[in-house]
């Protein structure tokens, strides 16, 4: 798997982003949804990867930083024919890599709270990620489960 900056214009992360963002508005009421759209994600804020696996598109991670000691995980997905073949776990393990190397202290996330999450919910369990409340601007939701791990 090759992990790397993607600029957000290719058709193929385009593709990726329809099928992530349609999942989340099936799994959630559309005021729970807080998965970032395309023009969301080209924030300087955002560093946005692409995972790759020859020239197929196997997945994505973000991650948006919300001060100097504390950035959030957004978009991670592997693409549905790529579930279980551990792309989430090299898109993680890049990210909290990335965060170490920036310094941050704390890294955090919301996920869904729907059965349809779990797998996503264990992944960041296995990696030392605890509930937490909400963080940053997010509301208290009973669709959204917030996450947070302290950095050493």
């Amino acid at each position: 798997m090759l992990i790397k900056i993607d600029d957000l214009t290719s058709n193929e992360i385009a593709d990726l982003l329809t099928e992530h963002l349609q999942d989340m508005y099936a799994a959630s009421p559309p005021e729970c949804v807080y998965a970032l759209d395309l023009e969301k994600l080209r924030k300087p804020e955002i560093t946005f990867w692409s995972v790759w696996g020859g020239n197929q598109l196997m997945g994505c991670g973000a991650l948006k930083e919300l001060d100097a000691q504390h950035a959030e995980i957004k978009s991670m997905r592997s693409a549905n024919r790529f579930r279980g073949q551990g792309v989430g776990k090299a898109m993680l393990e890049y990210i909290l890599q990335v965060a170490h190397e920036r310094n941050y202290t704390r890294l955090s996330l919301e996920t869904g709270s729907p059965d349809f999450f779990i797998p996503a919910r264990k992944l960041y369990e296995r990696y030392g990620f605890e509930y937490c409340g909400p963080f940053g601007d997010y509301p208290e939701d009973p669709y959204s489960m917030f996450m947070t791990k302290k950095l050493v």
